[in-house]
């Protein structure tokens, strides 16, 4: 890229020079010069709405005469030119009158409730009114006020009468998340002083059907009860009325589990950018004062993305999470899941104390009790080696570290996989030979300006949101198409401008060996990203890695837990060691073998679906399981039997779960924001965060490592130091890889009348168990609903609105109909959403063949 013209001008008297088309607002930054300002933010385009970052500019005419412009100019929108003079408040008395102005205006309707806002105390607008403002307020009238709070979710209350109309929210809502699911309504003033104003003044809120002509009493379209509600900001000052988003009515799909219209899965951030009080968020609203917080940098657990952090403590218990910058990874943003599901670990579920079973009861007892008790338990699969670890994909890479050493030294065996969900070994073949111990490759930068993106098994907004945003950001600035290999056009794939390639899930292999000419020639400098999913459909990864090849394209592979791409890079994987290593390959083993000190297992072993199956049918000596979900394996029942039949179970869990009533010893363990560690991206960025509450608890690292002392073994990870060192001297492999994998493509289903090829995958709220405890941010998911095509639709007799069945021999999922464009016979639900249980309910996976069916019983 060339360099940028630059331009020189001048700011308070000192020279400065950046590159054309610079605002002026950043020009006077770059040289420490600090303008005031509401609307104005460095991720969202210009406004020039609150009007407080006045400056006085004068530019050379056509002659190169410097001449002063008429009027103060707003810096957030202006952009520099060569030669001009800013002047700003320090300087100039114009712009300091204009800047006290505004402030004086701003402040007419705002009311004086600094000590019970939320705001109170890291407030901007509260600042600059006593660093930028007048010294008295000429204003004796009676201030505007408003019905308060609206509830625009369950998770987000709206105080109008504090709002200065900067329109930051409104700005992310439909810049930045594609959402728009508030807006500027009513203009001017308003009529006052009355409590609701009759002449409905500019103010922000959800635009309600009424305000936008869609409600109609007589003919309904969308079937809901509109009936006036509080929650709602209405014409003329009244309650406003249900059923609508701004871009039009709503049916089953648009609205949340409350049966509102569906905010947005990132609409947390508009409360982080406010500049007042007035948006608040229910789970912190009156909760806590900034000088009462403690607040520690960490990371989100809660997927892949990495994302940077903020958590607040008070008196020893978090009460806030906020987005943390970080402008090569999540920029300013993270989903609301990562912002308000951080209750999970101190629900009623929480273990303090380990357990043991005695006359079939768990009890519980001290540390010393429990682990003797565990390694009596381990001692016979010591020996005989028959022992299966499931430490789950929510470990940091210190924690997975442990459970790779720990099954290879202690128990002396290979058979660990953390992936407690649909797996193969082809999939193993694909992460061995193009993720493990890559380190950093495709990174959030290169989405931006790929060209093109080739997303497979992956719904960018449901199972990554950073990623959606960024990729939005690239695409809105035209640098990156996207494609999207789906079953129907989602969500994000609209918000994307995304081309579908449509597949009927099994079929997805014929569909990218069939690609279009000019789509592979756009891939030849593009990225390809996969998502776990892609696991179902047998010969799908091969099919990636072959187009990858012949392209010439980027491959990236997108785990949906935190820990899946450390614990991968840790070894947690039946046929790798860490950091790439072939369990297969003697030089492998015995580069690992130089660390550990002890001879590295070299006996074949199994991925979870197949060593679980083959654990239901024969007993096991051991199985020791962390941080799992029955629901998340494709099917719950085998898992359940594999755990009755073991003939020993230990598990590591942070909460009591379906898994640990099933132990014989339970050993509690830590959870994220009680530890120290480090995460890996899906990028293969190392992520570490330091610990931000007070705890006795102990890490997974902890235990075993006390566990493996237990059954005669030293590990030597008492410390992270001690542990960083040793990971340290494994990373950087260079040997041999697993080889590309060669898998044949899965044949194509057949489906008879009354049947469909279902199709699923997980929104980004869902029932999981990380979740547990957040009952607003609950409030705000997706309303779980099945989706037909019109034709299979009408081939049952039923429509949009309906109940239908989607039934297998093993349970019925019972679901609101929405008709979509899926292709014919194929069906789509929730994975694992209230109502909607797919593996637990009915036992089956994406191209599984259900039964279709309209509900008889129950009605609309």
């Amino acid at each position: 890229m060339s360099a940028p013209n630059m331009v020189n001008l001048t700011i308070d008297g000192t020279p400065v020079s950046v590159p054309q088309g610079t605002l002026i607002i950043r020009a006077a930054e770059k040289i420490g010069i600090r303008i005031p300002r509401f609307c104005d933010h460095p991720l969202l385009k210009p406004a020039g709405a609150c009007r407080q970052c006045l400056v006085e500019v004068a530019m050379p005419d056509r002659e190169g005469v410097v001449r002063p412009m008429p009027k103060p100019q707003t810096s957030c929108t202006m952009t520099v030119m060569e030669g001009m003079e800013v002047k700003t408040q320090r300087t100039s008395e114009v712009a300091e009158k204009a800047q006290k102005g505004i402030m004086e205006f701003l402040l007419i309707n705002h009311p004086l409730d600094c000590p019970i806002c939320d705001k109170g105390g890291e407030c901007p607008l509260q600042n600059q009114a006593m660093s930028d403002g007048r010294e008295k307020s000429r204003f004796i009238d009676a201030k505007r006020s408003f019905a308060k709070p609206i509830k625009l979710s369950t998770q987000i209350m709206l105080d109008r009468e504090r709002c200065i109309l900067c329109q930051r929210c409104v700005r992310f809502s439909k810049q930045i998340a594609g959402d728009a699911f508030i807006d500027l309504q009513g203009r001017g003033a308003g009529t006052a002083p009355t409590d609701h104003h009759y002449f409905m003044g500019e103010q922000i809120g959800t635009f309600d059907t009424q305000v936008l002509g869609f409600y109609n009493p007589e003919l309904n379209p969308t079937g809901h009860d509109l009936t006036p509600a509080d929650e709602y900001a209405g014409p003329y000052g009244k309650p406003g009325v249900a059923g609508s988003l701004t871009a039009g009515p709503t049916g089953d799909a648009e609205l949340d589990e409350t049966g509102r219209p569906f905010a947005s899965y990132f609409s947390g951030n508009t409360i982080q950018i406010c500049p007042v009080g007035a948006l608040t968020a229910a789970s912190y609203r009156f909760r806590g004062r900034p000088f009462d917080l403690v607040s520690t940098p960490s990371v989100s657990e809660h997927d892949a993305s990495g994302s940077a952090i903020r958590v607040d403590i008070r008196r020893g218990e978090v009460v806030r999470r906020l987005a943390g910058e970080d402008g090569q990874v999540n920029e300013e943003w993270i989903t609301d899941k990562d912002r308000f599901a951080y209750q999970w670990s101190t629900t009623e579920n929480r273990l303090n104390k380990p357990l043991v079973r005695k006359d079939g009861e768990l009890v519980e007892t001290s540390w010393s009790e429990a682990l003797q008790v565990a390694a009596a338990g381990l001692r016979k699969a010591q020996e005989t080696r028959r022992s299966v670890l499931l430490p789950g994909g929510r470990l940091t890479v210190e924690d997975a570290y442990a459970w790779s050493k720990f099954a290879r030294v202690a128990l002396g065996t290979n058979q660990i996989d953390q992936r407690v969900r649909y797996t193969s070994g082809e999939e193993s073949q694909f992460l061995g030979c193009f993720v493990a111990g890559k380190g950093l490759d495709v990174t959030y930068s290169d989405l931006e300006t790929a060209g093109r993106v080739l997303m497979v098994g992956l719904e960018a907004e449901d199972e990554i949101g950073s990623v959606f945003l960024r990729l939005r950001k690239g695409v809105l600035a035209g640098a990156v198409k996207v494609t999207v290999l789906a079953p129907f056009t989602s969500n994000s794939t609209k918000k994307l401008s995304a081309q579908l390639l449509q597949a009927t899930p099994g079929t997805e292999v014929s569909v990218l060996n069939n690609l279009d000419s000019a789509l592979v020639e756009e891939l030849a400098n593009g990225i390809i990203l996969v998502g776990e999913r892609a696991g179902e459909t047998p010969g799908l990864y091969t099919a990636v890695a072959s187009l990858a090849q012949r392209t010439g394209a980027r491959l990236a592979w997108i785990p949906r837990r935190a820990g899946e791409r450390g614990g991968l890079d840790a070894g947690l994987n039946p046929v790798l060691l860490p950091f790439g290593r072939p369990v297969a390959d003697a030089v492998a083993r015995a580069e690992v073998e130089a660390i550990w000190g002890v001879k590295v297992p070299e006996a074949h072993a199994h991925c979870t679906r197949n060593i679980v199956a083959k654990a239901a049918t024969e007993s096991y000596d051991a199985i020791i399981t962390g941080g799992i979900d029955t629901r998340d394996f494709p099917s719950s029942a085998e898992l359940t039997e594999a755990l009755h039949k073991a003939e020993f179970v230990v598990a590591l869990e942070v909460n009591r779960t379906a898994v640990t009533e099933l132990a014989d010893v339970v050993l509690p363990v830590a959870p994220v924001a009680e530890k120290n560690g480090t995460f890996i991206n899906w990028e293969g960025r190392l992520r570490p965060f330091g610990q931000a509450l007070a705890s006795r608890a102990l890490t997974d690292r902890d235990v075993l490592n006390r566990l493996a002392l237990e059954l005669g073994y030293e590990m030597g990870l008492e410390t992270l130091k001690a542990t960083h060192a040793e990971i340290n001297q494994l990373m950087g492999y260079r040997g041999a890889r697993l080889q590309q994998p060669a898998v044949d493509a899965s044949t194509a289903v057949e489906v008879g009348a009354g049947q469909a090829i279902l199709a699923t995958h997980k929104p980004m709220l869902d029932a999981g168990l990380l979740q547990a405890g957040a009952t607003e941010l609950a409030g705000t998911a997706r309303k779980p609903v099945a989706r037909l095509s019109a034709e299979t639709a009408g081939t049952l007799g039923i429509s949009e609105g309906a109940i239908l069945n989607v039934s297998t021999d093993k349970g019925t999922i019972t679901l609101p109909l929405v008709i979509a464009d899926l292709p014919a016979s194929v069906v789509w639900v929730p994975e694992c959403s209230t109502g909607s249980f797919v593996h637990d309910t009915l036992g089956a996976k994406n191209g599984s063949v259900v039964t279709i069916a309209a509900n008889a019983e129950v009605t609309r």
